[in-house]
């Protein structure tokens, strides 16, 4: 019975929908059978992340409305044998998300898949509210800026209180991600240190995600970045995180800062 994850953010653009693709390709990667589900009905980007914007035929609102059996709708990503999609509407409303077609559909993922990952439109609206419903587990993608650690508090408080877990008076297991996270520009002061994130939210870390150009390479290309550039220090990060959620002990590596050239010349000449 496959572990359901929701990827969830309070404020979008946060790199939620990058997350989703990192996180489910690194799991596939390592064994594990994955269907990463785009929730974000009308604004669909999920398809474009994993490069298979010109495959879709069906989508999660035709399974939903039974106008499609799931194997019709699922996509099988071209490069790990054990990766799908099942993508959203692009010309439909959230409003077409039934409660009982999204639990029917939820179940028999759990059936086929090892991991089902959730990308949740950003909010508190009903998609949203839909795509945390049956999680498992949440992780929480956040920048590490006020407006977006503020929202994410407020994200946290509906997972607590709004999903099936909470119904029943069980604890959701939740996690949080940092994401574009810059040591320089912490220091000085122009965004948030990662103990402040942690001291406001008071979630576990499962990874930080440094700022880097690759990351936008890797979505242009219609690529997970762990896919793309496995090496790469984003990649690295989203590759130690999925074994984290897998239980494995991985060592949390913290971006550092890069100097220059002359900063490591004018280093020297000081020494």
């Amino acid at each position: 019975m496959a572990k359901v994850l929701v990827v969830t953010s309070g404020k979008g653009g946060v790199g939620k929908t990058t997350t989703t693709a990192a996180l489910g390709a690194a799991l596939a990667q390592g064994g594990q059978s994955v269907c990463v589900v785009d929730f974000d009905v009308g604004l669909r980007n999920l398809d474009l992340i994993m490069g298979a914007e010109r495959r879709v035929v069906y989508d999660l609102i035709n399974v939903v409305n039974g106008d499609a059996k799931l194997p019709q709708a699922l996509i099988k990503d071209k490069r790990v044998d054990t990766l799908h999609l099942l993508p959203a509407s692009q010309t439909r409303d959230k409003d077409a998300l039934t409660d009982a077609g999204v639990a029917r559909v939820m179940e028999e993922l759990r059936e086929k898949f090892d991991w089902v990952i959730c990308d949740s439109p950003a909010g508190i609206e009903r998609g949203a509210q839909l795509a945390m419903h049956h999680a498992d587990v949440a992780v929480v993608v956040t920048n590490p800026e006020v407006s977006s650690v503020r929202d994410s508090d407020r994200i946290i408080g509906l997972l607590d209180s709004k999903t099936a877990k909470a119904e029943k008076g069980e604890e959701m297991e939740k996690h949080l991600i940092l994401t574009r996270y810059d040591p320089s520009r912490a220091d000085r002061g122009d965004m948030l240190k990662t103990e402040d994130v942690l001291d406001i939210l008071s979630i576990p870390l499962l990874a930080i995600i440094p700022e880097s150009q690759e990351v936008l390479r890797a979505s242009n290309l219609g690529c997970p970045v762990t896919l793309n550039n496995p090496l790469c220090a984003p990649a690295r990060a989203y590759a130690d995180a999925a074994r984290r959620l897998k239980g494995e002990e991985v060592p949390m590596s913290l971006p550092v800062e890069r100097k220059s050239f002359l900063d490591k010349l004018f280093m020297r000449r000081a020494a």
